[in-house]
């Protein structure tokens, strides 16, 4: 099956139109025809080769929501003519621990949608069905897509580690994970503090659910937020003060990293050890999470605040992201649906 997409021909090169063949279908396959592919920082690292496993002709594109037009003859549960999504991850063993106690993200074994295989910004892709999700009627496919990788990215954690209605929460950093961060937060009832570098999010942290704004680099703002949380979760990508983040933290707190943070903590042991405090990260989430936290979006309202540009534009789409221009998610339209 020919199947026509935009590929990476060298490190940090430009995408260009590339075709290419695929195998016959095997049991435990779908085809989507693919409408919309958001586009994830993750996407940049493996175009530029940042993390040195890309293989080239690279298709990017790990934010897909399509529409199925194949199954193969063991596919149960879905048909023809669903809508559905698939993020980060396309496959597991299905026999480990780890799948077998629902976190297939855990699996020694997983398949990723873009990495070694072909990804999204194209017209097809194919997936094991089992890491395909229903997407519920009322999400627009534009706003799901950053879903299934951001949304479980912020998600998976605030469950995981109990978060719960009467708790504080801090979200640090307010952009492509932060924003759904802070709506999911505020959905489950939980008081929610934004914190940025940008005073200028300010309004926009409170559109999206913050109780309260703190300015990072305002010394005596973080301060005087010292003692006041319950779990604080940080999705930036640049070293930060985290000692500061801890003393936030009330006994019994969590500092949760999620997305490629970088730097070293160089906190004292005794910042945890006095109140019983933790540290800790955490990347997507399993099936049932996946599932689930669609449901809640759905429910709840939550959704991806979306810039929508056509596939062939992609390349300029790839530089607002590229240049953190993006507010705060790039979304490509694949095709007419």
């Amino acid at each position: 099956m020919p199947i026509n997409a935009l590929a990476a021909h060298e490190p940090k090169a430009l995408l260009k139109p590339y075709a290419y063949e695929t195998d016959q279908l095997s049991p435990d396959e779908i085809v989507l025809q693919i409408t919309h592919c958001g586009i994830c920082h993750s996407d940049i690292h493996l175009i530029d080769n940042d993390w040195t496993i890309s293989k080239y002709p690279f298709v990017p594109g790990h934010e897909i929501v399509g529409i199925i037009t194949e199954t193969g003859n063991r596919v149960s549960g879905l048909e023809a003519g669903q809508r559905v999504g698939v993020g980060w991850q396309s496959g597991s063993c299905h026999t480990c621990e780890w799948c077998a106690s629902g976190q297939e993200n855990l699996c020694p074994r997983q398949i990723a949608t873009c990495v070694g295989r072909h990804g999204g910004f194209a017209e097809k892709v194919r997936t094991d069905y089992r890491f395909a999700f229903p997407i519920p009627d009322n999400l627009d496919s534009e706003n799901a897509a950053p879903l299934l990788c951001a949304g479980i990215t912020v998600y998976s954690p605030l469950k995981q580690y109990g978060v719960r209605h009467h708790h504080r929460v801090g979200v640090v950093g307010i952009g492509g994970l932060g924003h759904v961060a802070l709506q999911f937060a505020r959905a489950m009832g939980c008081e929610v503090t934004a914190f940025s570098s940008t005073p200028e999010k300010e309004p926009e942290a409170r559109a999206f659910g913050a109780d309260h704004f703190v300015n990072v680099n305002d010394k005596q703002a973080m301060k005087i937020s010292s003692g006041k949380l319950d779990f604080i979760l940080s999705t930036v990508t640049a070293p930060l003060n985290w000692s500061a983040f801890i003393s936030a933290l009330r006994p019994n707190g969590r500092l949760c990293f999620v997305g490629a943070s970088v730097g070293n903590l160089n906190v004292p042991v005794g910042s945890f050890v006095m109140g019983q405090k933790s540290v800790s990260g955490s990347v997507i989430g399993g099936r049932a999470i996946m599932n689930e936290m669609l449901e809640f979006a759905a429910r709840h309202q939550v959704k991806a605040k979306t810039e929508l540009m056509p596939l062939n534009a992609v390349n300029t789409a790839i530089e607002k992201v590229r240049n953190n221009q993006a507010r705060y998610r790039m979304v490509l339209s694949c095709s007419n649906q």
